[in-house]
Order: C-alpha cells, then structure tokens, then sequence
C-alpha cells in the first residue's frame, strides 16, 4: 500500500472513530470530576494515564469512596478486565507480530476499539485499526479526565454527571448498529433511560438495563435470518 493510500487508511479509521471518542471525553470528564476529590489532581490523571480503563477506573473510585480494601480493589478489577481475555482470543488471529507487539496493542484493547477492530474492512486490518481507535480513545480520554479534573468544583458538575451517565451508555451502544432499525431502537432507548432517570431517580442506576430490555423485545423476530437464507 502506498503512504497516501495507508494515510487516507489512518483518516478512514479515526473518522470512524470520532464518535467513541467523543462519547469519551465526556466519560473521562465525569471521571475526572469523581476522582479529583478522592484521589487528588496528580493520581486522577495518573490513573487514567496507565489504567485507562474507565469501567474499571469508575468502579475504583466507587470502592474507594466506600472505604474498601486492596482485597476487593483488585477482585474488582480481575472480574472486570476477564472479559479482555475473550476480546483478545477473537483478535488474536487477526494480529500478528512479536508477543511484545501483541502487548503493546493490548493496551488500545477497549470495548469500542474491539469492535472497530472486528468490523474493520480488509484494507484497514484489524490490527491498524486496533491501534490507531485506541490512540484516539486514548488522547480522548486523557483530555477527558483533564477537564474533569479542572471542573471538579464548579457547581452542578455531579447532577449533570447523574443526569448523563447512564444515557451515554446507550449511546455507546448505538455505535455498533448496523441497519436503521437498531439506529431508532438504539435512539428510542436513549429516550427511556432518560425519561427513567428523570421520573424515577431512585431507580436511575438501573434506567439503561430497563430501556434496553423494553427496546429489544418488539420485533426482535424480523432481525433474525429467515429459513432460506445461508447460514453457513
């Protein structure tokens, strides 16, 4: 491949990109604004410099606020990364290189990035693609996380944090549709959970599993492959 044809390769993949990283600078901004008052301005960024993990990074923040333990920080964070070991065996014939290579990606291995990675077209390759979603996620995330830091005190960050939180997860999900149907099931979702968190805030941490759950059912039979089709 020639260096316009691998830089317009890199474009392709980084516009496809954008929308995950910037459903993440909003993430790493409520991150930011969690931690800073728990873990102080260096160890907030820090975290999110070598764990960038925002599931995890989140979950930490929550044991440590409720005075836990290393025991239950780190069976916490094993539970959580069990579902990389999955990811990376559906990636691992896709990559190629030295163990040190295969590494050094693992660290770009995100929930978003693993899809991009699976769904990339042959002239990207999973593992470009793996590598230059998990930068922009990356730098997404850092500058996330920055401005949280910095917003920290300003009034109404945590409301807005409630607010929002569960809605993005729904917009993450939105990334992965592939036909119109699961684009408005993914919108209608959005729609409930925060409709949910609005009317209901004692129930608010579960308005994202209540949306998905309704928006799934209807005509879940028209999505599946007729008996003609080939499944093979």
């Amino acid at each position: 491949m020639t260096s316009s044809g691998s830089a317009k390769v890199v474009r392709s993949i980084l516009v496809t990109s954008l929308p995950a990283a910037g459903a993440i600078v909003v993430f790493g901004t409520l991150y930011g604004a969690a931690a800073q008052p728990l873990l102080g301005t260096p160890l907030t960024i820090a975290s999110s410099m070598f764990i960038f993990s925002g599931a995890l990074q989140f979950a930490l923040v929550g044991l440590l606020s409720a005075g836990a333990g290393a025991p239950a920080l780190l069976l916490t964070a094993g539970t959580l990364n069990l579902r990389h070991v999955v990811m990376g065996a559906v990636l691992r014939p896709r990559i190629g290189g030295s163990r040190l290579r295969r590494a050094g990606l693992a660290f770009t291995l995100l929930d978003e990035t693993f899809g991009f990675a699976v769904a990339a077209p042959q002239e990207a390759g999973a593992e470009r693609t793996l590598f230059v979603s998990g930068i922009a996620c990356y730098v997404a995330w850092q500058a996330g996380t920055v401005v949280g830091v910095l917003g920290a005190g300003l009034s109404g960050v945590e409301r807005l944090a409630d607010a929002i939180f569960p809605v993005l997860f729904i917009g993450l999900a939105s990334l992965a549709a592939t036909k119109g149907t699961l684009v408005v099931r993914a919108l209608a979702a959005a729609a409930l959970t925060a409709a949910v968190a609005i009317l209901l805030p004692d129930i608010r941490a579960l308005a994202p599993v209540i949306a998905g759950a309704l928006v799934s059912l209807p005509g879940s039979s028209e999505d599946a492959p007729s008996g003609g089709e080939d499944r093979g």
